[in-house]
């Protein structure tokens, strides 16, 4: 995927983007001229609105369509341009603000027109389940939804669903950042006791990156080993990399090609901001993503049932193609997939950067030893707080910013103690030396022990999860 697991966030060159912003536009006026349907049209134009954002975040101006970049516009024209505050920007493979508390995710959910999972829903959760709900829902990390009540009355009246979520292996290094998903749907998985599908898009990434397709299966297989690390019930898990389950399963294949069929190339280039210059395989690669979403794409699970609803935990950069995919859905006679979405996990030096594979200090490692992640802490986690031990004793540090506060949100179990860290923090009691300090002492047990659990993974196991297979669940 592009990446369910808090995908890596890439960046367009400016001409690339001086580009798309014009096919987009291109794209918009051969929609109304041509008096395309108005939802088609809307989608368009979002997109466009979209790209001019990220033009002008990656340029400190607006788009203009006379002035590619490299000719710079005449000074009287650029007035506030370069000084107004940016917008942010997220597409399944590039995410971008200028904020460095990060993402406005009330202005997203807005934008995406998904809803919030405010505290009733929560409360839900927990009545439902019987278990307190995980610390990503009660601190907002998953913030965002589409039809999980829909979700929980399926599960109050003991009607079945399953969980799908995935994986763009890129590269066999996986970092702190693609454990959120996993963790938050293996919860998932135990509390509500139901199966669960993995997708691998290693095809995707074949596309995407500069890899052979063997180097992408063979990341595929590398991933997996750290997502079964997270402790998913091989009994009730069925992990598929697309180059080899598409080949085997006429099932997959038939959904894909009844996707392909409902869905323009006007609307994923709406939706995704494909150029005429995109290769073919991008431009039908949505339709892959898709297709896990409906239950008879898996007959060895569900037989040649095509009513059990799917329930997809995923980072939201993701949401567009599930916007599609629920679009398509009832023109193709399936329930449409639910959805929980997640916030993005920080990189070490800010909110408002990208962690990136090829830069080892952007984030923490699942490969990384005790050794490393306290340098890398130490090093390059942004802090919030003062130039001066004085100054902070007296003012006191900024949570909303510190990159070892985020950190801690995402993995310090007590809600008690990870509060008196933000007023302590906040008051200045505790130095950043000391909140540094506190967040080592959280990862490099969990890193540890992940690490230990990985190597308990053999070639035979992962073969066991990724053999298509009837699961076993409560549900016939």
């Amino acid at each position: 995927m592009a990446d369910m697991a808090n995908g890596e966030q890439g960046c367009a060159s400016p001409l690339d983007l001086f580009h798309r912003v014009a096919a987009q536009g291109e794209l918009v006026r051969s929609l109304k001229a041509g008096k395309a349907p108005q939802d088609e049209i809307d989608s368009a134009v979002r997109m466009l609105l979209s790209l001019k954002m990220n033009y002008k975040a990656a340029m400190g101006e607006d788009y203009r369509a006379d002035c590619p970049p490299g000719n710079p516009a005449p000074e009287s024209n650029r007035g506030l341009g370069a000084t107004e505050a940016e917008e942010d920007f997220v597409d399944p493979w590039t995410v971008q603000t200028s904020s460095a508390k990060g993402i406005d995710y009330d202005k997203l959910i807005v934008r995406f027109g998904s809803s919030k999972i405010d505290k009733e829903l929560v409360s839900r959760i927990e009545r439902a389940t019987g278990r307190r709900a995980h610390r990503f829902l009660r601190r907002g990390i998953f913030f965002s939804h589409r039809d999980m009540n829909q979700i929980l009355d399926a599960y109050e009246n003991k009607k079945p669903f399953y969980l799908y979520t995935g994986r763009g292996p890129s590269s066999e290094a996986m970092h702190v950042g693609h454990l959120i998903p996993f963790i938050f749907t293996k919860w998932l998985q135990d509390v509500f006791n139901v199966p669960l599908v993995i997708q691998m898009t290693d095809d995707e990434k074949y596309l995407w990156k500069d890899l052979t397709l063997d180097q992408a299966y063979g990341y595929a297989v590398e991933n997996a080993k750290d997502i079964i690390a997270c402790g998913f019930d091989i009994n009730k898990t069925f992990i598929f990399s697309d180059l080899d389950y598409m080949g085997t399963s006429p099932g997959f294949y038939k959904n894909v090609v009844k996707i392909q069929k409902h869905v323009t190339f006007n609307q994923v280039k709406g939706i995704f901001g494909f150029t005429d210059s995109d290769s073919i395989g991008k431009i039908s690669f949505p339709a892959i993503q898709a297709a896990p979403s409906f239950s008879n794409s898996f007959p060895q699970i569900f037989r040649d049932k095509t009513d059990i609803q799917c329930l997809i935990p995923c980072a939201i950069d993701q949401d567009p193609y599930f916007r599609m995919t629920r679009d398509v859905a009832p023109r193709i006679g399936y329930p449409k997939p639910a959805l929980l979405h997640s916030t993005f996990f920080p990189a070490l030096q800010g909110a408002q950067t990208k962690m990136s594979a090829s830069d080892p200090n952007s984030s923490i490692f699942l490969t990384d030893t005790a050794k490393q992640i306290k340098t890398k802490v130490n090093k390059h986690a942004f802090s919030g707080g003062r130039d001066t031990i004085e100054e902070h004793r007296e003012f006191g540090g900024n949570c909303d910013v510190d990159v070892s506060f985020m950190y801690l949100t995402f993995f310090l179990e007590d809600d008690d103690k990870l509060e008196q860290i933000r007023k302590d923090y906040t008051s200045g009691a505790m130095l950043t030396g000391e909140l540094k300090k506190t967040l080592i002492e959280v990862l490099q047990p969990l890193i540890a022990e992940h690490q230990a659990r990985r190597k308990e993974v053999t070639d035979e196991i992962v073969k066991e999860f990724m053999t298509p297979r009837k699961l076993s669940y409560d549900f016939q």
